[in-house]
């Protein structure tokens, strides 16, 4: 169902009788690349070496607008609010690739004036020209996938590019007219010392970003992190890092909005904010999960996970023989429902209005302020009814928090 100027939806139906909830959550869609040049050690996500070999850019451009053409009705006439290119390594695709794409999508939905495109960058998989062409392709902001900036920690993270190429990379960004730019940086990196990890923060500074997530390396299941683990820094450097990093980055005006993202002059990543305000994102792209809202014939709320084929090659045939993408989807129940918001939204560090819980899930507040109350009282959770927020004692032992609130 391609979306029509003017085209009515359920959104100003009435859900579960509540008054005041008229409309669904924003909408943003998420796109998947599967592909990068080599699988580093930490990451878990749905990324395949491709090397330096060309890319089947014509065939996945077709796979992923059939996928969008499936999801359409989901979108239920809600202009796109952002997109996010997300990897692997988006920037191993051209900026053609990207043209044609975005230029498809918006011809199938709304954009939003004011829409943030953002596109996912390796440092050593970009260059003056490839930046030119994504501005021009209509992508606004760029983030790049810088890690460390020291050599050593670079090698043992697996990352293709050096230090001098990842500033190079800023240099280009900002040349091909970017003036919205993230720069992720790990920390608790093997063989790091606080004044290695310090220094990385003061070279991201150096650089004037917009945005830093600057966020602690973890050893997830199903990567060569876990299977063969790195020596990583005790617990107490790792405490050393964050109180410096964190009193270093709001020196240097950047407000900690979230537990590991920080911005400046409210340069927050949009996209992100979506998530953790429990709004809707189409997926589409091999492996790319999205969350949407409806509200069924019945007046009843229903929020739904859906998830797509991962292996790029089946992702690709399915396009061919016409099966669909989707690899599986449920339903979120009433009673996971506390739990699911509250993993997004108690990650910001200056709460969310309580109000979004009631017009993004269509329950009533006080099914959440139960599930709150043990948290409250053990000191982890503001006791408040217009603002939900942890307290600083909740945002350090967050999973507590969760835990209280998944047992309530």
């Amino acid at each position: 169902m391609v979306r029509r100027q003017g085209a009515q939806s359920d959104m100003n139906r009435p859900a579960n009788g509540l008054s005041g909830i008229n409309r669904l959550p924003p909408l943003s869609l998420y796109l998947h690349t599967p592909w990068c040049v080599r699988k580093c050690p930490y990451c878990d996500f749905n990324s395949h070496e491709s090397g330096r070999r060309e890319l089947p850019e014509s065939a996945y451009l077709k796979a992923l607008l059939q996928d969008l053409d499936h999801d359409l009705a989901l979108a239920a006439g809600r202009p796109l609010e952002t997109i996010f290119i997300g990897g692997g390594t988006p920037s191993l695709l051209s900026p053609a690739f990207y043209r044609t794409l975005l230029a498809e999508i918006q011809a199938r939905l709304e954009f939003a004036p004011d829409i943030e495109i953002t596109l996912e960058a390796n440092p050593g998989t970009t260059e003056q020209r490839r930046f030119s062409g994504y501005r021009d392709a209509g992508i606004n902001r760029i983030s790049l996938g810088v890690q460390s900036f020291q050599a050593a920690q670079l090698e043992a993270l697996g990352r293709i590019h050096s230090g001098d190429e990842a500033t190079l990379a800023v240099t280009q960004a900002r040349a091909a007219g970017f003036d919205n730019l993230n720069i992720d940086i790990m920390h608790g990196l093997p063989g790091q010392t606080p004044a290695l990890a310090l220094d990385d923060i003061e070279r991201a500074l150096a650089l004037s970003p917009e945005h830093l997530s600057w966020y602690q390396l973890t050893l997830e299941p199903n990567t060569a992190f876990h299977t063969h683990p790195p020596t990583l820094p005790e617990e107490e450097a790792l405490w050393d890092i964050q109180d410096r990093g964190h009193e270093r980055l709001q020196q240097a005006g950047f407000s900690r909005y979230e537990i590991s993202a920080y911005a400046q002059q409210d340069r927050y990543s949009r996209h992100n904010l979506n998530y953790w305000k429990f709004g809707d994102y189409l997926g589409i792209g091999a492996g790319a999960h999205g969350k949407l809202s409806r509200i069924d014939e019945g007046g009843q709320w229903v929020i739904e996970r859906r998830w797509k084929t991962r292996q790029p090659q089946a992702y690709l045939q399915r396009q061919q023989d016409m099966r669909g993408f989707i690899a599986g989807k449920r339903e979120v129940t009433a009673d996971e429902l506390p739990l699911e918001f509250c993993m997004n939204a108690l990650r910001l560090t200056g709460g969310i209005d309580a109000s979004l819980w009631q017009a993004h899930t269509g329950q009533a507040q006080a099914v959440l302020q139960s599930r709150l109350q043990s948290a409250v009282n053990k000191g982890l959770f503001q006791e408040s009814r217009e603002i939900l927020q942890p307290s600083p004692q909740g945002l350090l032992f967050l999973n507590e928090l969760l835990t209280d609130i998944s047992n309530a």
